[in-house]
């Protein structure tokens, strides 16, 4: 599964798509095919008409993977038909594999899906990284929200967290330009760069609900180790455990939370933070719910047409599952495999639900490799929560509402946590204290 992404999409997995009007600095200019080709043009090149080749291939790849893996009116409402006039729209004006990426983005942007998406050679490379745990930068996730580059989450123990930089903060400009006016990729690679070498940027951090601090801030790029689950002790409360789950895109990600449960056994409760977790793999979310259930569906996968694809279920592996008293911290950006965690949770009755509404992406995604280092990820099923509920644009609501302000966080106040930490206290006054229990064989 893909994370990300939405009306604001996360920049390490998810960038953007590119319309006609984004053709500026792209060295394209496409104009939709024509039978009036001018007849005294000057031939192409040999090395021209190769790659005039290689971007026909590359775009007529596109259109095919979408036509065999994405089109179907019962499922996301686009018909063949109208896609078909797509296949052969910009043949006159593709030149170069640069024309192809921008006429692809699009072509993809009429599908109206903010999750498929074309990735250049250089994103699908970064989100390789990714997957692998390894990114190079300042350690910041950003978005788009309200249509400014805002950092969503900072990476313990890169340059931005040893910065000071803080969610939530609104990147007003990375080195004298101005993020007002250029994409969330153009944000992206401004941050990132080679490692060691500097990069300044301007920050507008909220202060309360009408002020504004302006921050200047340098930072060295380097190396960021993508760690997905972090422990923290809870100083007045020793007994009960807390993790923090980043992300699900790095295939670490389940050993991490393996090891941190084996770190906090013996505590009465836990509390798993999945705010702002924008989500990732698929089988991370599959494999993380299966240490907390015994048996019974996780997920759903159903395709187009509504044809069931799989369903995922606990397993008996042989795991202890921990059967201690769970409260998951959830927000609005909690997405794709964060819900899918927490539904799973939630409807087995496995875990109480603190926090606000989450983002509400029940999609599944695939990265399609295309020829010449490029790729698609693209939309190719749903998911039901083991209630068969679809959560897409809806989100979970939590059993326990609590909202987090701007205020609380400049107060040093985390009422979600503390909401939490009092509802499992009100759990364990009421139940005797369950040993981990072992799978049935």
């Amino acid at each position: 599964m893909s994370f990300r992404p939405w009306q604001w999409k996360s920049a390490l997995s998810a960038l953007g798509l590119l319309g006609l009007c984004a053709l500026t600095g792209c060295g394209a200019s496409l104009t939709e095919k024509s039978s009036d080709v001018d007849a005294g043009a000057p031939s192409l090149s040999a090395q021209q008409e190769q790659e005039r080749q290689r971007a026909l291939d590359a775009y007529h790849e596109a259109w095919r993977t979408v036509t065999r893996d994405y089109l179907d009116p019962t499922f996301n409402g686009q018909a063949p038909e109208r896609w078909k006039h797509w296949r052969t729209r910009y043949d006159d004006a593709l030149r170069a594999p640069a024309d192809a990426y921008v006429a692809i983005d699009a072509m993809l942007a009429t599908l109206g899906d903010d999750y498929t998406r074309f990735l250049p050679p250089r994103e699908m490379s970064d989100q390789s990284m990714e997957i692998d745990s390894r990114v190079f930068g300042v350690g910041i996730q950003i978005a788009l929200r309200e249509g400014r580059v805002t950092v969503m989450g900072v990476l313990p123990n890169g340059p931005a967290a040893a910065a000071g930089l803080e969610a939530r903060d609104v990147i007003d400009a990375i080195d004298g330009v101005s993020a007002r006016t250029i994409t969330l990729e153009e944000a992206a690679d401004r941050i990132r760069g080679p490692q060691g070498t500097p990069v300044r940027l301007t920050l507008q951090r909220p202060e309360g609900a009408s002020r504004v601090k302006t921050l200047v801030k340098t930072l060295r790029r380097a190396e960021v180790s993508i760690q997905s689950a972090f422990i923290k002790p809870l100083a007045q409360n020793p007994d009960i455990g807390y993790i923090r789950l980043n992300s699900f895109i790095s295939e670490k990600a389940d050993d991490e939370m393996r090891a941190a449960l084996k770190q906090l056994r013996g505590k009465r409760a836990l509390i798993l933070d999945l705010r702002h977790n924008y989500g990732g793999l698929l089988s991370n979310a599959v494999s993380i719910a299966d240490l907390f259930l015994k048996d019974g569906v996780i997920v759903s996968i159903v395709g187009r047409r509504h044809r069931p694809v799989r369903v995922e279920s606990a397993r008996d592996d042989g795991e202890q599952d921990v059967m201690t008293p769970l409260a998951i911290l959830i927000d609005g950006g909690s997405a794709s495999a964060s819900e899918i965690l927490s539904g799973a949770l939630q409807d087995h009755h496995r875990a109480m639900l603190v926090g606000e509404r989450s983002f509400g992406k029940g999609l599944v995604q695939k990265i399609e490799p295309l020829s010449g280092g490029a790729g698609l990820n693209i939309t190719i099923s749903k998911y039901l929560t083991p209630n068969g509920v679809d959560i897409n644009h809806k989100g979970i609501s939590p059993d326990i509402t609590i909202p987090l302000t701007i205020d609380d966080l400049r107060a040093g106040r985390d009422p979600q946590l503390q909401g939490a930490i009092t509802a499992l206290r009100r759990q364990l006054a009421t139940q005797a204290p369950r040993a981990p229990h072992k799978k049935a064989s």
